[in-house]
């Protein structure tokens, strides 16, 4: 025996102006009330799913089941005047049900295989929760699908998605449902290899001429396998009488990791606060702050005398701890709790800095990073951040067209 609780009517056809509002307006005489609505438009056909339930405010004590036999009746004529095809399903113990624990998995992937998709929703079905919707953010320039899913534990579901997404080569962040995704946010970012290609120290020592040496030290401090002050003191040093001429010629080399631009645009539009922190040093981060109206930075400081680098460092060192303690100190300045900030990096420097975020996102990272934050993004796009932030390709093009 059928449950006539409620009604689900699910229209699919070629699109064109006016399908919706024609059966809105079939469905307009009769006394329902839409529980639950969703169209999506995909490929030139059109999907428009409506749950009714009877409005027993309008017709009380009347049957539910002879009212859905009207609707039913009249959608099926109206749906052959549109040349659309109708389905019907009676009961749905989900009406009016709200999950406690709602979720946001953003999915990146250049480019998306229908198998991964499935092993992502398989893996959501084995933790015993539902995919509620799934909507595309962008195809450019990788394709980027969000699913709100329910009823799953978050620290499983994460997990259980970071092993699935190793191996799949995608990229998948889980983040909770709510009214702080649209909430004022502060964004810091890494520098050297996060929001410009290459790093700063290793530019200056090929004018130095002990770039090999340089890049051995960077690299051991990067796997973590080397106390980021001593690697960078001992780096800093090796740089002793260069000309300080040298500085500008690095700041005038930097190229932006592409995205960078349209990532700091974009969040700026959404009312962010953006701020960028780097073990590197304030003679070049000074200059992208100019360049990209950054809000906040911390930085460390060459030593200049004489004009010349004398190999030292002016002030204290913003290492490992002093990017954490900066973030904190940005999102005191910006009124932003920490659970409304987001952090990027790629190194392991950057790992303190990635746990205080409320969002921490490895870029490009090295394993250890990869593992430890709450999600990797391994596209060379740093735009692709928006789309973890719910924010699709659509929205930042016709930002930019009307600016």
């Amino acid at each position: 025996m059928n449950d006539h609780s409620s009604l689900l009517i699910t229209v699919s056809g070629r699109d064109r102006p006016g399908v919706s509002a024609r059966l809105l307006s079939t469905l307009s005489v009769f006394p329902v009330t839409l529980a639950d609505l969703e169209q999506v438009v995909i490929g030139g056909r059109l999907v428009l799913a409506a749950l009714l339930v009877v409005d027993e405010s309008v017709a009380p004590g009347v049957s539910h089941e002879r009212v859905f036999e009207e609707v039913r009746n009249a959608i099926e004529k109206t749906s052959i005047d549109l040349d659309m095809d109708v389905e019907f399903s009676y009961g749905n113990d989900r009406v009016g049900a709200a999950s406690a624990e709602q979720l946001h998995v953003t999915i990146l992937a250049d480019p998306l295989r229908p198998g991964a998709l499935g092993a992502i929703a398989s893996c959501v079905a084995r933790a015993g929760a539902n995919i509620d919707r799934i909507e595309r953010l962008a195809s450019y320039p990788v394709t980027s699908i969000e699913l709100d899913i329910s009823g799953a534990d978050q620290e499983r579901l994460r997990g259980d998605l970071a092993m699935e997404a190793a191996t799949q080569s995608i990229d998948v962040a889980v983040q909770p449902s709510g009214l702080h995704r649209r909430a004022k946010h502060l964004i810091v970012m890494d520098v050297d290899s996060t929001l410009i290609q290459g790093e700063v120290i290793e530019l200056l020592a090929a004018h130095a001429g002990c770039a090999e040496e340089v890049a051995r030290v960077t690299e051991e401090a990067m796997r973590g396998d080397l106390d980021f002050e001593e690697s960078l003191r001992r780096r800093v040093a090796l740089l002793k009488g260069l000309d300080a001429s040298a500085i500008d010629a690095v700041r005038d080399q930097l190229v932006l990791t592409p995205g960078a631009r349209t990532l700091i645009r974009t969040l700026k539009r959404l009312g962010y606060e953006c701020a960028i922190v780097s073990g590197g040093f304030t003679q070049i981060t000074d200059a992208l702050v100019e360049r990209l109206d950054i809000d906040y930075s911390a930085a460390n400081t060459l030593e200049v005398v004489d004009g010349k680098l004398t190999g030292g460092l002016v002030g204290p060192v913003v290492d490992r701890k002093g990017k954490a303690l900066a973030l904190e100190r940005f999102a005191a300045e910006a009124g932003v709790p920490l659970n409304q900030t987001v952090a990027i990096g790629d190194g392991a420097n950057d790992l303190d800095m990635l746990r205080t975020a409320g969002l921490g996102v490895a870029f490009n990272a090295k394993p250890v990073v990869r593992q430890q934050a709450d999600t990797s993004v391994s596209v060379p796009y740093l735009d692709t951040i928006v789309f973890l932030l719910g924010v699709s390709r659509e929205e930042v093009e016709a930002a930019d067209r009307s600016a």
